[in-house]
């Protein structure tokens, strides 16, 4: 008889498998949303080259620079959050792994009963204590991939995390390096500004002095007197902006506000070739979009998780232990017991909570894809943006040079055209304004330059590795 119930047992727990290959968990396939990124430029090479492969400190050279980086790695606050993030994925993947692992529950009770004089028991029992140390063992067999499912899901919620920490470090890598370039940037308009002041001072007393002589009139003392007004006034404004961009690096330091030890803008030469790569290295290259699509990865494996519970579950369970009315005698052999369960539990009608997880969790993962597709093609704009905003400020360098050049000669023309009384004050004003403002233009090219590349480096997803 015995092994007659453990054949139909056997039998019954065979059922389910019989099944599985029509009902089993599908496997994950990389949608086609990739080919559908597009660096939209015809004039860098795009090959499997790509700059995103190249160090932060080979691309940049600054020491300063350099020394920032590391500490905003080490110290930055969103760093540590993310690798905080890291550790509890961590924790949900060792879940994941322990989930095909049976359950084992110890037990240790007493029970005392009082009976009543006309129950069944009343009559030959007054009162009954029972004692018992037993354990309890239950597994479930993964028929049609829920556990598995769970497994891959906890396994790409860690991977997704891990992808979210490096995308934390690329930016943080873009963000120490763009406002360490404003800075140098605003460090050079300060120079000019002062230069210009100064310059601005002599010639108020130069003009004062025209005045005296009648070469000039008041009119022409109280313009050049305003000049140096508006000069300083840009230099109180330049500084207020390098001050609150000390701030600010300051805090992606993971540092309280203090101030900025930095070179020049003079000597920051990238030399590293701009090699974009194939738009398909994105995947490889890019931690938000390998974070995207781990999410949906997750969500894919979620919904075969939620189709998985409308199916029938095979259980295993075991209980056994000793028990006894006598606690002198719990150990004794004759104290001991043991029930084996095997079984089928089917869902028939639950308040629709499958039906609606299942439906949740389809819209998730459609959610997922979308996030995945935005990810993929904002990437490739984020990359034809920084390259053509490096080409356009290249070219804008090239111009606002050859600006700053030809104020700087109407500046010395029209002053010795007013020495020779050929030419009004005002037009020594006009062109020593269009100089000064060329100036502060031609600076900002050049910072528009190094941000560009700074873009195109994160753009590429460069900096993590």
């Amino acid at each position: 008889m015995k092994k007659y119930s453990i054949y139909k047992i056997l039998i019954l727990a065979s059922l389910p498998f019989l099944l599985v290959s029509c009902f089993a968990a599908k496997n994950y396939e990389q949608p086609e949303v990739v080919n559908e990124a597009n660096y939209r430029t015809d004039n860098l090479p795009q090959d499997t080259l790509t700059m995103a492969t190249v160090s932060w400190k080979e691309l940049f050279t600054d020491a300063a620079l350099q020394s920032y980086i590391e500490e905003g790695l080490k110290n930055n606050i969103d760093i540590r959050v993310a690798i905080q993030q890291i550790r509890i994925a961590e924790a949900y993947v060792k879940q994941g792994k322990a989930g095909y692992l049976p359950s084992l529950n110890g037990n240790a009770k007493v029970t005392h009963q009082e009976f009543s004089q006309g129950s069944q028991f009343g009559a030959q029992f007054s009162q009954l204590t029972q004692y018992e140390l037993s354990a309890g063992l239950s597994w479930e067999a993964d028929i049609w991939g829920k556990i598995r499912s769970n497994e891959r899901a906890f396994q790409a919620s860690y991977l997704q995390s891990v992808a979210a920490h490096q995308a934390v470090k690329s930016r943080l890598i873009a963000n120490i390096a763009s406002t360490y370039y404003r800075l140098l940037a605003l460090d050079e308009q300060i120079r000019v500004t002062e230069e210009t002041i100064e310059t601005r001072s002599k010639g108020l007393e130069t003009t004062q002095a025209l005045k005296e002589a009648g070469n000039v009139t008041e009119v022409g003392v109280k313009q050049t007197e305003a000049q140096l007004y508006t000069a300083q006034v840009i230099l109180i404004d330049l500084k207020n902006q390098a001050h609150l961009l000390e701030n600010t690096l300051s805090i992606l330091l993971g540092n309280a506000p203090q101030a900025i030890t930095r070179g020049n803008l003079e000597n920051q030469n990238i030399t590293t070739p701009l090699n974009t790569g194939v738009p398909a290295q994105l995947l490889r290259n890019r931690p938000d979009v390998m974070a995207a699509e781990y999410s949906l990865m997750n969500a894919f494996e979620l919904t075969n998780a939620a189709r998985a519970s409308f199916y029938p579950s095979l259980t295993l369970s075991a209980t056994g232990g000793f028990q006894n009315i006598e606690i002198d005698k719990l150990f004794n052999a004759n104290s001991l017991f043991a029930t084996l369960i095997g079984g089928l539990t089917q869902p028939i009608f639950n308040k629709r909570q499958i039906r609606t997880q299942y439906e949740v969790s389809q819209a998730q993962q459609e959610q997922a894809y979308l996030d995945f597709r935005f990810a993929v093609i904002n990437a490739s704009k984020e990359v034809s943006d920084a390259l053509y905003s490096y080409e356009a400020a290249s070219e804008k360098i090239e111009v606002r040079q050859k600006e700053f050049e030809a104020y700087s000669l109407a500046t010395d023309y029209s002053k010795q055209l007013l020495d020779n009384g050929l030419a009004n004050y005002l037009e020594v004003l006009n062109a020593q304004e269009n100089a000064l403002n060329s100036s502060l233009n031609l600076i900002n090219a050049k910072n528009s330059q190094l941000q560009s590349i700074v873009d195109l480096y994160e753009a590429l997803g460069g900096g993590w590795r």
